[in-house]
């Protein structure tokens, strides 16, 4: 390629970029985006001003639905009404990109490929297919450019978004922070190959884990845009949930143990997941999690999906005849030990019901941003669990409790850690899920005999008898000195040599108002000072007009100086109103 073909590529990408970016303007000052996202007020204007931006921006809100952490609970309640209204791909499409990514072509891989896909989302298109082997597969298979669409409008959003410097401070959201979240959630999930790894591992964690099932992902055929793995069978587990109870009491019965036995099942898994795997799906809402029966298998039929299935899975004794089936594994949680440790310490924590203990267990999975008044923190969270701490699950609404929680903290200089917040969203998600499933079931009861069960693990009695033993022997090798050490304080009082020293709650504050006191009277002093100065020096410069300027100038700083003092109280007085 030439020189002046390239700088005509150039050209024509760098006015493309100018069009998008004057575009995503126009549709941002439409619906008045900045400043209504950053209020979090008009949830509608945004969703439609999000549908209006194109495929990158509806995947963002939809990533932003799941987020409780970052918008209000009215916004992710219209964002979860966006949908993807994107046009499918061609077939020919399909089969450059499948040879591109994978050195082969469709009809080497597969001995049937469905060419209409059954889905087509912002960032890819699935469809159905079944290996040589005769394994049933869906194949998910991303949009051409779509890396490049992505970055493009994160980049131009970016610089969109420095008009929020214009916008006085108002927010009720950290903006910078919901793009960073939105922006590395987005380029993982257009990096397929994180789906793979993720859904590897959960597979070799949970399939077979008690009633639950897990795809297994063909590693050999999937590639950074492409995902082949096994295609389930099952309905949504939201079906069960809205199913309602029979008339007759035998059946509606049986369908309440079913019910429960479902929930029970997804609580204990999910706290398996989280604090012995440190990995967790973070997404667990009821389109990602199937309910299957088992059919009954017949050797001389020819199977469906349902019965090829069944006909791999291992002899279970004392399980019923239906599995739940975990999917989409493109947003995962990982945790450390320590942080499972300190999350672990929320859990017993919150069973006790002691805000101070809450508090404290708290703190050690929060970031602090600036200054931490650890007292008045204790206190701010005692009044805010208080209705909550006496409450059902049922009964509380977790999208408002999570962001109001979250919004205390950082109005206290701390901020969750983002594999905290992580758990948090999933953890929500899985509790309304449950609560629709069986509303009586606390996920507190469950948890606790693992708490109970985790504290033993973590207790070594040899080792605190050893320590506990340890710091006897100290204290009594000290023991012998305390008399020696009460004469030497004695004689220090004596002498008046002593000192105390005292702090007391909000002393910072009120040193800082004392100086600032101190300083406008300071200020008063020499202002009176230059004004009566200034006035002898008018009143007796007859014939000397340079003294007269110079009482002048005199009256000139004083008036300015007056008006910057005015001008800082009044915005003293707003932001101490905002």
């Amino acid at each position: 390629m030439t020189e002046e073909a390239e700088n005509e590529i150039t050209e024509i990408t760098h006015k493309n970029q100018r069009m998008r970016l004057l575009e995503i303007v126009r549709i941002m000052r439409k619906h008045d985006f900045i400043r209504n996202f950053l209020k979090q007020q008009h949830p509608t204007e945004i969703r439609q001003a999000l549908e209006e931006l194109g495929p990158t921006f509806i995947k963002a809100g939809q990533l932003l639905s799941t987020r409780p952490d970052l918008i209000s609970p009215a916004f992710i309640k219209e964002f979860r009404k966006l949908q993807d209204d994107v046009t499918a791909d061609s077939f020919a499409t399909v089969e450059k990109i499948f040879a591109e990514q994978t050195g082969k072509q469709i009809d080497q891989v597969f001995i049937k490929f469905e060419k209409q896909p059954f889905a087509s989302a912002s960032i890819g298109q699935t469809h159905r297919a079944i290996l040589k082997n005769g394994t049933r597969v869906v194949v998910k298979i991303q949009h051409p450019d779509v890396e490049k669409l992505v970055a493009t409008d994160l980049a131009l959003f970016s610089q969109a978004l420095k008009i929020v410097k214009f916008v006085p401070d108002i927010s009720f959201v950290d903006p910078v922070e919901v793009f960073e979240e939105v922006r590395r959630s987005l380029l993982s999930e257009i990096n397929t190959e994180n789906e793979i790894h993720n859904g590897t591992r959960f597979y070799q964690l949970n399939n077979h884990h008690g009633i639950f099932l897990v795809p297994r992902v063909y590693e050999k055929f999937s590639t950074q845009k492409i995902l082949v793995n096994d295609e389930m069978p099952g309905i949504s587990i939201k079906e069960i949930a809205d199913q309602k109870l029979s008339q007759d009491p035998a059946t509606a019965k049986k369908q309440q143990q079913t019910r429960t036995f479902l929930a029970r099942a997804l609580v204990e898994n999910f706290i398996k997941q989280v604090f012995v795997d440190n990995f967790f799906h973070a997404d667990p809402h009821p389109g990602n999690i199937l309910f299957w029966k088992i059919p009954k298998f017949e050797p001389h039929i020819r199977p469906n999906l349902g019965q090829q299935l069944h006909a791999r899975l291992k002899p279970q004794t004392n399980l019923p005849d239906y599995r739940l089936i975990y999917l989409d594994f493109g947003m995962m949680g990982k945790l450390t030990p320590n942080l499972a440790d300190g999350i672990a310490n929320v859990v017993i924590a919150l069973n006790t019901k002691e805000p101070r203990s809450i508090g404290q267990a708290l703190l050690t999975i929060c970031n602090r941003t600036g200054e931490v008044d650890q007292e008045d923190f204790y206190d701010q969270l005692a009044v805010f669990l208080t209705p909550y701490l006496h409450s059902g699950l049922g009964e509380i609404d977790f999208p408002t409790f999570i962001y109001e929680i979250i919004s205390l903290c950082r109005q206290n200089n701390l901020q969750a850690k983002p594999e905290v917040t992580l758990l948090i969203k999933a953890f929500g998600l899985l509790e309304g899920l449950v609560a629709q499933l069986d509303p009586e079931l606390s996920m507190m009861d469950v948890a606790r005999p693992f708490g109970r069960k985790y504290l033993r693990q973590k207790f070594n009695f040899r080792n605190d008898t050893e320590d506990t033993l340890l710091n006897l022997l100290n204290a009594t090798k000290a023991l012998p000195r305390l008399p020696i050490k009460a004469e030497k304080v004695l004689d220090l009082l004596l002498q008046g040599q002593g000192r105390m020293n005292i702090r007391y709650k909000g002393q910072e504050h009120l040193l800082n108002r004392f100086e600032q006191i101190v300083n406008r009277l300071m200020v008063t002093i020499v202002l009176a000072a230059i004004i009566l100065s200034s006035s002898l020096l008018v009143q007796g410069s007859a014939g000397h007009p340079t003294i007269y300027k110079i009482g002048v100038t005199g009256y000139l700083i004083s008036f300015l100086i007056i008006v910057l003092l005015i001008l800082d109280e009044m915005r003293r007085y707003f932001k101490h109103k905002k």
